[in-house]
């Protein structure tokens, strides 16, 4: 039996000011697809289930980058025809079935649904072939998607702990389509509803997850999913999906299933309004939170509103401006500020020289201004790290790194976007977290899959930025609906 496996991913951040290009992209192919075997990771996931189903696998193109502004359209179409035209010669060697790996909220420059434009491409190409894929949890669904598509399988965890398994499902339900000649059918759900980053390790995001996972058990059907919904796309179909994957016997359970979680989310709906802190907030409940539970791990401040796992340029000053002003010093480090002529500037000088840098806010006002400081360079490194948490074994490329020190305040600095999900890029440059009281860094729930173990409390600081809490900012040109919580009159059903 031979499966392809194909994708395009990419979490589209339209208030971005800058398009991304294809130049922008990793771009997996073939042999590369396969190397990633043994990674938490989809590609990873979908390849070893190949593998232990004694099924070749036929990697075609997987391409994937940072979350950003909005796809070139010629970069989107040389993938999408390089997809297509690794399908077409697979295709003339035999084709059982087709997994796509694919992120939900793709926006490309005069296509709002990136997955739904794919999916239907390729549907047109495989005929009758069965054809599921795998999600982020946080896209932005409509039924042109699902309607291409045998089944759907979104993470179900965020941090997206999960993405290996729910890719490996999808290769499940492939191959068993394949083999028993039945097809699976997808319904759709949509709520207006905009939620934060919301994760499902604590509070009502897991207890919503435990209500599906539940609610799935009790239909007996395929799977039963739920999709955040990605808030910061100005695209009409933006909001919350819940989506149901059923054999035929199962649809009416599998459907009332769906309707009851999606019902329930809504009755929930109070339960998502985040609390919002800035940065000096975020500081002085940090330093309550010390005191109480300072014994248990250091306090993580983690800066939500500058994520760019979320499409942000992670070089916001806000919180690291606060926390100097604070006089936090050498009870605090904070890992790391994205500024690769800061970092060059280290490398430059080397470690044991102190330098006069401009650090950080070099993309826009928004994310705050630059630090002007003399700095000591502490520590080097080359940027390259490898996940141990989430994407565990996933190699991770942050460029020349500096540790340098202001105030007896340790700060890390990258060259290459990226959020920080564990303590690796610390680690790199000699820091270790324990040994502080405070520790800062850039992103909204990933983190905590290499943090909430090791952490005292975990405090939310929400200056401004790309990837705020306060959805309520952003405006909607292209989105007729009422939308809560923008608008509490907004109904479901």
């Amino acid at each position: 039996m031979r499966i392809a496996l194909a994708g395009i991913s990419h979490e589209t951040n339209t208030y971005c000011r800058d398009m991304t290009p294809a130049s922008a992209f990793h771009l997996f192919r073939g042999e590369k697809m396969l190397q990633m075997a043994g990674q938490e990771s989809d590609v990873g996931g979908a390849v070893d289930a190949c593998a232990e189903l004694g099924v070749e696998a036929v990697p075609i193109l997987f391409a994937n980058t940072q979350p950003s502004g909005i796809i070139d359209r010629v970069a989107y179409d040389e993938f999408k025809d390089e997809i297509l035209f690794g399908l077409s010669e697979a295709l003339g060697h035999g084709l059982d079935g087709c997994v796509l790996l694919l992120h939900g909220a793709g926006v490309v420059d005069g296509i709002p649904d990136l997955e739904a434009d794919l999916a239907a491409s390729v549907r047109a190409l495989v005929g009758d072939l069965p054809l599921a894929a795998s999600f982020d949890l946080h896209g932005n669904f409509t039924a042109a998607m699902t309607d291409a598509l045998n089944a759907v399988f979104v993470c179900h965890e965020y941090p997206h702990i999960d993405l290996h398994h729910r890719a490996r499902e999808a290769v499940e339900i492939v191959v068993d389509m394949a083999k028993t000649g039945r097809r699976t059918a997808c319904e759709l759900i949509e709520l207006p509803l905009l939620l934060p980053t919301t994760t499902t390790f604590e509070g009502v995001g897991q207890e919503r997850l435990q209500r599906l996972l539940e609610l799935e058990q009790q239909a007996g059907c395929v799977d039963l999913s739920w999709c955040h919904g990605f808030p910061y796309a100005d695209v009409d179909h933006v909001g919350s999906f819940v989506a149901a994957t059923y054999y035929p016997h199962q649809a009416d359970a599998a459907k009332s299933a769906a309707a009851t979680f999606a019902e329930e989310l809504w009755a929930h709906r109070e339960g998502f309004r985040p609390l919002s802190l800035g940065a000096a907030q975020a500081i002085s409940a940090a330093q309550v939170a010390y005191a109480e539970h300072g014994d248990d791990g250091p306090i993580v401040i983690n800066e939500t509103s500058d994520n760019c796992g979320g499409g942000t340029p992670g070089d916001g000053t806000h919180l690291l401006r606060a926390m100097l002003e604070a006089g936090l010093g050498a009870n605090a480090c904070f890992g790391f500020i994205v500024d690769a002529e800061v970092a060059a500037q280290a490398h430059e000088a080397g470690v044991g020289q102190t330098i006069h840098v401009s650090l950080g806010a070099k993309t826009d006002d928004l994310h705050g201004t630059p630090l002007e400081m003399e700095v000591y360079v502490k520590a080097l490194h080359d940027g390259r790290v490898v996940m141990q948490h989430m994407f565990k074994g996933m190699r991770l490329n942050l460029g020349p790194m500096a540790r340098i020190v202001v105030d007896d305040m340790d700060i890390v600095v990258a060259s290459r976007r990226s959020q920080t999900f564990d303590r690796e890029p610390f680690l790199a440059v000699g820091i270790d977290v324990f040994k502080y009281k405070y520790v800062a860094l850039k992103s909204s729930n990933h983190f905590r899959a290499g943090f909430q173990h090791l952490a005292g409390a975990i405090v939310t600081a929400d200056p401004p930025g790309l990837s705020t809490h306060h959805i309520e900012v952003f405006p909607r040109q292209n989105t007729a609906k009422a939308l809560w919580p923008i608008n509490e009159q907004a109904q479901y059903p």
